[in-house]
């Protein structure tokens, strides 16, 4: 029997799982945790709600969940990286209910977190923090039932602490983003690497020749400026923290606030958690650069005749 589900369309299947199977063979440590949990079957009777980015990655640690016992439903926490075939493959292959779809608008998206909710989970896994705090919304039996989840992100780190704060917290979270091997393993190698990537995607820029400006220096912006140094681009950082700014000059990059580095930059990077980093000011910078560079192609040069 299929499972419930909201997909694009249950026949990408196969084109899915060969990417989970592809994905499996880079993951010898999840695949090693799958085994144990299909001999101890620690979560027998748990049912999982998780809302993560729907891919082949993720797809394994659905399938490691199912061999330890628990009924899983999965939503994506973003739309944009929803892989559908993945989604269709765990459906019909894995027995997984499953509501993403690639490019989904927000009410759909709202619609998926709360299908879920409707499930009754006794744990969540959450990117953002979006199932947890729509389950302190909703209240009641939604809220009572729950045992735990783990939250991967800052941003919904900073979310739930709210609510912890505010002492209506209902259950223990595991701040999964503050894992020394999250920090140094993801936030570092793997952040610096898709983010780069995404970048030449989107805008098939060669990055050696241009100057690639990262604002923050934390683990995240440790990885994009060696990657970006490592692609032959000129690293500049911006960092308000005085001790990363003086490990970011000893790593040998320029260090400078963001409105002087706004006149040289080519490509900037935001990599601090926090919104408006960039702002008109920071637009207007290269304009003044680019009218002075045109002066002085057109003004004759001294001693001309």
């Amino acid at each position: 029997m299929v499972p419930s589900h909201a997909l694009a369309d249950l026949a990408l299947a196969p084109a899915g799982e060969a990417r989970i199977e592809w994905a499996d063979a880079q993951m010898p440590v999840l695949r090693r945790i799958r085994e144990r949990f299909e001999r101890e079957r620690p979560l027998d009777g748990f049912r999982v709600a998780a809302c993560l980015h729907v891919t082949a990655e993720t797809a394994n640690l659905v399938r490691t969940l199912q061999a330890g016992g628990a009924a899983v439903a999965l939503c994506s926490a973003n739309p944009l990286s929803t892989q559908d075939d993945v989604a269709a493959a765990l459906v019909l292959e894995h027995g997984v209910e499953v509501r993403a779809i690639r490019g989904e608008d927000l009410d759909a998206y709202v619609e998926h977190v709360l299908a879920l909710l409707a499930g009754e989970p006794q744990i969540t896994i959450d990117d953002g923090a979006d199932l947890l705090v729509s389950a302190h919304t909703a209240g009641g039996e939604t809220l009572t039932r729950l045992i735990g989840g783990t939250e991967e992100t800052t941003t919904g780190l900073v979310r739930l602490r709210r609510l912890q704060e505010a002492g209506t917290l209902a259950c223990p979270v595991l701040a999964v983003n503050e894992a020394r091997t999250e920090r140094a393993l993801n936030d570092r190698h793997g952040t610096g690497q898709s983010a780069l990537d995404g970048i030449v995607r989107a805008s098939n820029v060669l990055l050696a020749g241009h100057t690639l400006v990262v604002i923050g220096y934390g683990w995240a912006g440790q990885g994009v400026a060696e990657r970006a140094r490592g692609a032959g681009a000129a690293v500049i950082v911006c960092e308000i923290d005085p001790l990363r700014a003086l490990e970011a000059r000893m790593a040998g990059y320029e260090v400078m606030p963001a409105l002087e580095a706004a006149e040289r930059g080519d490509i900037f990077v935001t990599v601090t958690g926090s919104r408006r980093v960039l702002r008109g000011e920071h637009f207007e910078r290269p304009s003044a650069r680019y009218a002075r560079w045109s002066s002085n192609m057109t003004s004759p040069a001294v001693g001309s005749t």
